[in-house]
């Protein structure tokens, strides 16, 4: 997460240098443009089950009687939804996340951590795998670097 973190920062770095020239209403199109593909980004990693480094979802364990198994197994199909993966922007950032109690859910996929299946008091708590639902892989902060500079061409142009 700190490598990812850190290439995130670089990336930062060289579009702020690039959208120096740009004025505010500019740099609002461009981070609405961003923020867009990044989320479109995200949901079609999610749909794919795929963590950023590419590696898949660890399997959900096995149900027990009485409920019904996922088709397919795949997890997470309604979280990747406009309704609750939201992305936003303004003239200074760009940003994709998680919405109402879906967040939490999200939370506790995406760093590992513990939490009760059901929301009954006495429930066991269960020690979740990691999941990582937002983050960038290589070719999604270069298609999203791609997309600020044909932009930035396409003004200067």
């Amino acid at each position: 997460m700190a490598r990812e973190l850190a290439a995130i920062e670089d990336m930062e770095g060289i579009v702020n240098g690039l959208l120096v020239g740009l004025s505010p209403s500019g740099r609002a199109v461009l981070m609405r443009k961003v923020a867009r593909d990044w989320r479109k980004s995200q949901s079609a990693r999610i749909r794919a089950q795929k963590n950023p480094d590419g590696s898949t979802y660890e399997k959900r364990k096995p149900l027990k009687d009485g409920y019904e198994p996922l088709k397919n197994g795949a997890m997470f199909r309604k979280l990747r939804l406009v309704k609750y993966l939201k992305s936003g922007a303004s003239a200074n950032e760009a940003w994709v996340g998680f919405v109402g109690r879906v967040a939490a859910i999200a939370r506790v996929h995406q760093y590992g951590l513990k939490d009760r299946v059901v929301r009954l008091k006495g429930a066991p708590e269960v020690q979740y795998p990691e999941r990582v639902l937002l983050g960038l892989a290589d070719d999604e902060r270069e298609d999203l670097l791609d997309l600020v500079m044909s932009h930035l061409d396409a003004k200067s142009g």
